[in-house]
C-alpha cells in the first residue's frame, strides 16, 4: 500500500495511492489518491469516500518526523572507498533535523556556506510505533514502511567540521517521497533492491541494497539501542557509490525499485 501526504490547496491530507508503477517508478495516468481520515501513523487506516486524480494534487513529504531523522554513514563499502574512508565496525549514526525534510518537487536550496553540495540517493525506513532496544528479528514489527530519500550533503563542510550536523542539517537537505510503501518484503532488500540516482537525466548512482554492510534489522536494532524511536521517525540506510556535486538548476531524481521516484531541483534561496 502506498501512503501519501498531499494537498489540493487546502490543509494537508493523507491518502492511499492506487495505480501501477512502470519500470521508471512512474504511476499510470489513471492513478488516484483515496483520502484517509487523519494521519495513519496515529489513527490507523480510516478510508474516506473522497478520491482525487493524482495529477490534481500536490504531493508533500509523506512523513514529517515528530522527532528525528537518523542517518547511517558509509553503509556501502564502495561509497566509503570513494570518500577515502574505512568501513565502520558498527553502524555510523548521525542526525538530521526534521526541519531538513521537504517533499517531491520541492526545491533544495544551495546554502551560501558551501561550495560543494552533493546528492546521496537512499532507501529510507519509516518507524511505525514507539520502540526501544528492538531485537533484529523483531525489527519488521516496528517498521511502518519505506520511502525514497536524498541525504543532501555539503561535502566541504563535512570535511571541515569532521562531524556531520551542519553539513547535513540545512533546511531542505532531506527530500523524502513520493509516498510510503508499506507492503515491501524486507527479504527483497537482502536479495537486492536497485537504488539509482539521476543527475539531469544521467545515471550517477546505480547500487543495490544487497551491498549494504549492515542490513535494515541491524540498523533498527542498533539505533534503538541508543535512542527511543517514535512513530514517524526516519532511518536513512546509506548511499551507494557515485556521490557527486550538484549545481543550481540541476534536477536530481532518486529511484528505489518497488517504491518509486523522488525528484527535486537545486535552487538559490
Amino acid at each position: 500500500m502506498r501512503i501519501a501526504r498531499f494537498t489540493t490547496g487546502e490543509e494537508p491530507q493523507f491518502g492511499v495511492v492506487t495505480g501501477d508503477l512502470d519500470e521508471h517508478g512512474q504511476l499510470s495516468e489513471d492513478a488516484v489518491i483515496v483520502a484517509l481520515a487523519g494521519d495513519p501513523l496515529y489513527v490507523g487506516m480510516k478510508v474516506l469516500d473522497t478520491e482525487y486524480r493524482l495529477p490534481d494534487v500536490r504531493l508533500l513529504a509523506p512523513v514529517l518526523p515528530r522527532s528525528k531523522v537518523v542517518g547511517i554513514g558509509r553503509n556501502y563499502a564502495a561509497h566509503a572507498a570513494e570518500l577515502g574512508q574505512d568501513v565502520p565496525p558498527e553502524p555510523l549514526m548521525f542526525l538530521k533535523p526534521n526541519t531538513s525534510v521537504v517533499g517531491p518537487n520541492d526545491p533544495v536550496f544551495y546554502p551560501r556556506q558551501t561550495q560543494d553540495l552533493h546528492y546521496e540517493g537512499e532507501l529510507a525506513v519509516v518507524i511505525g510505533r514507539i520502540c526501544r532496544d528492538v531485537p533484529p528479528e523483531q525489527a519488521t514489527d516496528v517498521i511502518f514502511g519505506y520511502t525514497v530519500a536524498n541525504d543532501v550533503t555539503a561535502r566541504d563542510l563535512q570535511r571541515g567540521d569532521v562531524q556531520f550536523t551542519r553539513a547535513k542539517g540545512f533546511d531542505s537537505f532531506c527530500p523524502l517521497g513520493p509516498w510510503i510503501e508499506t507492503d515491501l518484503d524486507p527479504q527483497n532488500f537482502i536479495d537486492g533492491v536497485r537504488v539509482q540516482t539521476f543527475l539531469n537525466g544521467d545515471v550517477v548512482q546505480d547500487g543495490s541494497t544487497a551491498d549494504m554492510i549492515f542490513d535494515i534489522p541491524t540498523l533498527v536494532a542498533h539505533v534503538s539501542s541508543v535512542m527511543t524511536l517514535l512513530p514517524g521517525d526516519v532511518i536513512l540506510t546509506g548511499t551507494p557509490e557515485g556521490v557527486g556535486p550538484m549545481q543550481v538548476g540541476d534536477e536530481i531524481e532518486v529511484f528505489v525499485a518497488g517504491i518509486g521516484s523522488l525528484t527535486n531541483r537545486i535552487a538559490t534561496r
